[in-house]
C-alpha cells in the first residue's frame, strides 16, 4: 500500500487523482477533513482507505510489511501562520518521526519541502543538500524555517550514517504551485486563483507596486509552477528508487506578474486591465523579488520530462477548471 499524508489538500488531492489514473492501487490517505470543503477535493476518487494523523503512528506499526513507499505532503503550510509550537509539531515533529520509521522499516519516503527554505535567495536557489549549506540559509518566516531544519535534520542524520544500502529519502522544494483544488487555502491560494477572482469579480487585478529601482511594478518574478508537474516528479521518484536527495520543483523559468495577469485575462477574453498598489509595511522587508529554481541536480538524475510554461499551465487552470461548473480534480 502507498501512504499519502495531506491526501486532502491542495497537491495531495492532485497526487491522488494522478496516481489512481496510473493505476495505483492500495492508496491510504491521511490527513484531517475538517469542517469545510476539503472531501469535495477527493470526491471523485475510487476506493481509498481513511485514516487521521492521530492515528498513522499505530497504522504505519500494524503495517510496515504491506507499505511500499510514504508520500508525505501533510504540513502547516500557511506562510504567515504565527503559532510555532504548532508548527515545529506538524511540520518538524512528524516528519521526523516519518523519516525514523522509514529508515527503520527500509520503506522510501518522499516528503514535501518548499523553495520558502530560500528565503530571499541570497545563497541563489541551488538545492544542495549538504548540512553546511542548508545552516546558511536564511528564510523569512517560521513555515519556512521549520521546512529547512527538517531538510538540515534528515542531510545531517544521513551523512553520519556511512552506508551505501539506505532505502530512498527525497525532498522535494516546491516553487510557487497553482492548479487545481486549492480553493480552501484562503489567503494562501496561488497567484492564479487570486487573480481569476479579482478579473471576474472586478475586472482588474491589483499588483504591489515594487520598491526596488532595478524592478518595475508587477515586474516582480517567480517560478510558478503546474501542480501536475509537481505530481509527476514525485511518482517518477517512486520509480527510480535508487535516487534520493533534496531537488527543487519549478520551471527553471521566473515568471514577472504582469505576464501571469496578462495570461489569465487572455484566457478570459478581457483585458488585462493592472492596479499597482502599496505593499504593506509588514510585508515590505520579508518580499522576495525574484525565485527560479535550479533544475541542473534533477535534470543529473534522469528526470527529463518538460515542466508546464506559465501560458499553458494557466489556460489550462483557467479553461478546465475555474471557468467551469466543476473546479475539482
Amino acid at each position: 500500500m502507498y501512504v499519502v499524508t495531506g491526501a486532502t489538500g491542495f497537491i495531495g488531492s492532485n497526487l491522488l487523482a494522478e496516481m489512481q489514473q496510473r493505476g495505483y492501487r492500495d492508496i491510504v490517505a491521511v490527513d484531517n477533513f475538517g469542517s469545510d470543503a476539503k472531501w469535495k477535493n477527493i470526491a471523485k476518487r475510487g476506493a481509498l482507505q481513511f485514516i487521521f494523523p492521530h492515528q498513522l503512528q499505530d497504522f504505519l506499526i500494524e503495517h510496515k510489511q504491506e507499505i511500499k513507499a510514504v508520500l508525505h505532503l501533510g504540513a502547516i503550510s500557511s506562510t504567515t501562520e504565527t503559532d510555532v509550537d504548532k508548527i515545529v509539531a506538524n511540520n518538524f515533529q512528524l516528519t521526523i518521526q516519518l523519516y525514523h520509521f522509514c529508515r527503520t522499516a527500509s520503506i522510501p519516503l518522499v516528503y514535501a519541502s518548499s523553495a520558502a527554505t530560500y528565503g530571499a535567495g541570497e545563497r541563489g536557489f541551488i538545492d544542495r543538500d549538504d548540512p553546511a549549506f542548508l545552516a546558511s540559509l536564511q528564510p523569512l518566516n517560521p513555515y519556512g524555517w521549520s521546512k529547512n531544519a527538517v531538510d538540515k535534520y534528515i542531510s545531517t542524520h544521513i551523512s553520519s550514517l556511512h552506508s551505501s544500502k539506505l532505502s530512498q529519502v527525497v525532498g522535494l522544494k516546491f516553487f510557487n504551485v497553482y492548479g487545481p483544488n486549492e480553493y480552501h487555502k484562503g489567503m494562501q491560494m496561488s497567484v492564479v486563483r487570486h487573480f481569476f477572482e479579482q478579473f471576474r469579480t472586478t475586472g482588474r487585478v491589483r499588483l504591489f507596486k515594487s520598491y526596488r529601482d532595478d524592478c518595475a511594478h508587477g515586474e516582480q518574478r517567480r517560478d510558478f509552477v503546474w501542480v501536475g508537474d509537481c505530481v509527476n516528479v514525485m511518482l517518477w521518484m517512486l520509480e527510480h528508487p535508487q535516487v534520493s536527495g533534496l531537488f527543487n520543483v519549478g520551471t527553471g523559468n521566473a515568471t514577472s506578474y504582469n505576464v501571469v495577469a496578462q495570461s489569465i485575462a487572455r484566457c478570459m477574453n478581457i483585458e488585462p486591465v493592472i492596479e499597482y498598489i502599496d505593499m504593506p509595511d509588514s510585508v515590505r522587508n520579508q518580499y522576495q523579488y525574484f525565485t527560479e529554481a535550479d533544475l541542473t541536480k534533477l535534470r543529473s538524475v534522469g528526470y527529463d520530462a518538460p515542466f508546464t510554461s506559465v501560458p499553458d499551465g494557466v489556460a489550462q487552470y483557467v479553461g478546465g477548471f475555474l471557468a467551469t461548473d466543476d473546479i475539482y480534480r
